[in-house]
């Protein structure tokens, strides 16, 4: 048996963050991982908002940057367009497309560096709660090893198989989850260099699709379906949307992704005696965009500060109550803002969809941003600003 003060099951941005925390509050912390390669496959689009990073603290890096941002492109059913902003001629950084593959491990060593013991290939096969703690039974290249912990933080994905284990219910039900599909490709075209570009309407039902660039002729493109009316799959969607695209005609995939998104907001309960969960398998994603590597990692740090502080006073849901409070306080008036903003929009028709986008179509926008868009859209539409008003 090895005895630990915290382990870490699952080494994304938001694990990594927790162990990272963790160990910098004096914690004896263990980061499990079951791939063999911290962050492959990737599961995201990866854009991720450059304040959010800073404000987590994070320098960043030529490394594990693939493309900074200038602005956001919004095309409406019809093909009308929205540039925000409108006259951008240099790069604002307001966001940056990520090499997940180098970032994820990047953020891992962040928390070796920090203190964290890192065992990759390890895959938890069960949990067993005991009174001062958990066992964390785990198996690695064929050997079985159980490990004693007094906090648990389960940082496992949307298949949130720890906190199902502890009691916990999983992050999302079946009908808030998206269901998301993408290509990286090459050869794809650009109509202004540096724009993170969505779709909305019927090319991905109750969703959008995306082009996001990471270099000059290389993007994700995928789309995300939250609607359960969809009459097709969403491999079937993307590949027509690939089809229709003037910008993907020559385009070629060298990679697919598929994963699910947990966009119904954070779940009720993320914590409980010696346990708490933290990004997407507590929810912690944007339910607008489907942005889940900043939210998850304020997750992981607010975890990892409580553990920290946790074993050095009390272990209990009494004590780890004090994560649920902090990380409320950072993510949840934006999440119920933006979840309200996301069943508005994605229950647009194609047509509502283009009215919104000739009203919008010469209005200046100030900064590229979603919440920019939400005040645009109240101030011009009487419906919008019924069902959204009270939320700026």
């Amino acid at each position: 048996m090895i005895e630990t003060d915290v382990i870490v099951v699952g080494s994304g941005p938001a694990g990594s963050s927790a162990a990272k925390h963790a160990a910098l509050g004096g914690a004896k912390v263990i980061l499990m991982d079951k791939k063999s390669e911290i962050g492959s496959p990737k599961r995201c689009a990866e854009d991720v908002p450059v304040k959010g990073l800073e404000k987590l603290g994070i320098e960043l890096s030529p490394l594990w940057i693939a493309k900074k941002i200038w602005g956001i492109r919004i095309q409406t059913p019809d093909g009308t367009d929205l540039w925000l902003p409108k006259d951008q001629t240099d790069p604002s950084e307001a966001d940056c497309v990520l090499e997940r593959k180098v970032f994820d491990k990047h953020m891992a060593m962040d928390a070796a560096r920090a203190g964290a013991e890192i065992r990759i290939k390890t895959l938890v096969t069960g949990i067993e709660k005991i009174e001062n703690g958990f066992i964390v039974e785990t198996e690695s290249m064929g050997k079985k090893q159980d490990f004693k912990c007094k906090i648990l933080i389960a940082a496992d994905g949307v298949e949130g198989h720890v906190a199902r284990w502890a009691g916990l219910r999983p992050a999302a039900k079946a009908k808030e989850m998206g269901s998301c599909v993408q290509y990286e490709m090459c050869n794809v075209e650009f109509e202004k260099q540096g724009f993170i570009e969505f779709y909305f309407g019927s090319c991905s039902p109750g969703g959008y699709a995306w082009i996001f660039p990471k270099g000059d002729d290389i993007a994700n493109v995928g789309l995300g379906l939250f609607s359960h009316k969809a009459e097709k799959t969403a491999k079937e969607y993307l590949d027509d949307f690939v089809a229709k695209s003037p910008y993907l005609k020559n385009a070629q995939a060298v990679e697919l992704n598929v994963g699910g998104d947990p966009a119904g907001g954070m779940i009720e309960k993320i914590y409980d005696d010696n346990i708490m969960v933290v990004g997407d398998a507590a929810g912690q994603v944007n339910p607008l965009t489907g942005e889940g590597i900043v939210p998850g990692m304020i997750g992981g740090k607010c975890a990892g500060q409580v553990a920290a502080q946790a074993i050095k006073e009390d272990c209990s849901k009494k004590f780890l109550k004090f994560y649920d409070n902090m990380v409320r306080e950072e993510l949840s008036y934006d999440n119920e803002a933006y979840k309200k903003v996301q069943e508005y929009v994605y229950s647009l028709s194609d047509d509502e969809l283009d009215e919104i986008g000739h009203a919008l179509e010469g209005e200046s926008f100030d900064e590229a941003s979603s919440a920019e868009v939400v005040k645009k859209l109240i101030e011009i539409s009487p419906k919008a600003s019924r069902y959204l008003g009270k939320l700026v």
